[in-house]
C-alpha cells in the first residue's frame, strides 16, 4: 500500500510540476494570481492527503490552462488584446453564458470598442442603456459603463436574465436584448414573428465558431 502511494505521489508530482510551470505562464495573460498552491511538504500530511492534494492541484492547473488556451484563441480569432479577451471570457463564465456567445455579442454591439455609443444612449462593449444597468446597480452613471469589466458583467447578466425570462430560447433572448423584452413579449402575444436578423447573425456565427 505504501509503495503504491509513493508511486502515485511521484507520478502526480512530476505531472504537477510540469503543469504548474505551464500554468504560471498562462496566468500572465490577464494578470491573474496562480490557482495552484505550492506543493505540500511531504512531512506535514499523510501519503493519502498528498495524493489528494496533488490531484486537486493538477485539476486546477488543467482548468487554468484550458482557460488560457481559450482566451488566446478568441484573442487571435477576433484580433483583440489578450487582456480584453480574458475579461470577456471570465465575465461570460461568471454569469453562466457560453463564452463564444459573449464574444459575438460584443463584436456585434460595439466591435470591441469600449467607448462605443449609439444614438439610443447605449454605451460600452455590450451597448447598455443606463436605465437597464441601474436595474443591477442603482449607483451607476454613464461613465461607469465605459469601464470594461462593469459593462461586461452587467451586459452578460442582462442577457442571462433574458434567457431565463424567455425559457432559455436563445433567439428570443437575443431579440429581446436588441429590441427590449417588453416589445418582444408584445410581439409574441400578437403572433408576430419575433426572431430576425439580429439573433440569426449572432447564432450563425456562434455555431460556426464553437
Amino acid at each position: 500500500m505504501i509503495k503504491r502511494l509513493a508511486a502515485q505521489i511521484a507520478v502526480l508530482g512530476v505531472g504537477a510540476l510540469s503543469l504548474i510551470g505551464l500554468g504560471a505562464a498562462s496566468n500572465a495573460i490577464a494578470g491573474r494570481e496562480p490557482l495552484v498552491a505550492p506543493l505540500i511538504a511531504q512531512d506535514s500530511v499523510t501519503a493519502e492527503s498528498r495524493v489528494a492534494a496533488l490531484n486537486d492541484q493538477l485539476k486546477a492547473t488543467r482548468l487554468e490552462l484550458e482557460r488560457a488556451h481559450q482566451v488566446l484563441e478568441f484573442s487571435g480569432r477576433y484580433s483583440i488584446p489578450a487582456d480584453l479577451s480574458a475579461m470577456i471570457y471570465d465575465n461570460a463564465v461568471a454569469v453562466g453564458i457560453t463564452p463564444a456567445l459573449g464574444y459575438e455579442l460584443v463584436r456585434i454591439e460595439s466591435r470591441f470598442q469600449n467607448t462605443a455609443a449609439s444614438n439610443m444612449a447605449a454605451v460600452g462593449l455590450t451597448q447598455l442603456q443606463l436605465r437597464t444597468a441601474r436595474a443591477y446597480d442603482a449607483s451607476l452613471n454613464t461613465s461607469d459603463l465605459m469601464h470594461a469589466n462593469t459593462n461586461l458583467r452587467i451586459g452578460f447578466s442582462y442577457l442571462k436574465d433574458l434567457l431565463r425570462r424567455f425559457d432559455n430560447d436563445m433567439a428570443l433572448a437575443l431579440e429581446a436584448y436588441n429590441k427590449g423584452p417588453t416589445l418582444v413579449a408584445a410581439q409574441q402575444e400578437a403572433g408576430i414573428t419575433v426572431k430576425g436578423k439580429y439573433s440569426n447573425a449572432v447564432l450563425r456565427n456562434v455555431k460556426q465558431r464553437t
